[in-house]
């Protein structure tokens, strides 16, 4: 018996996504997670820079000042 390869093109409503288009995750996943891939320079990290997410007004004042505080490298 011969396999059958199709392309998933999106357009067939019989085929349910393959994954949620947004998630829920604890900050503190995330930045364990991106600052190990940043002191590693996973490339992978790369192909997300252009990427939005999604941040409480209240963490975006926070990582504003943050970024006007630092001292110039």
């Amino acid at each position: 018996m011969r396999h059958r390869l199709r392309l998933f093109t999106g357009d067939d409503p019989d085929v349910l996504p393959l994954r949620p288009q947004q998630m829920t995750v604890r900050l503190g996943d995330v930045t364990r997670a991106l600052t190990d891939a940043a002191r590693r320079n996973r490339t992978w990290l790369q192909d997300f820079e252009d990427d939005e997410i999604r941040v409480s007004p209240d963490l975006y004042e926070i990582i504003t000042a943050y970024v006007e505080m630092r001292p110039g490298a």
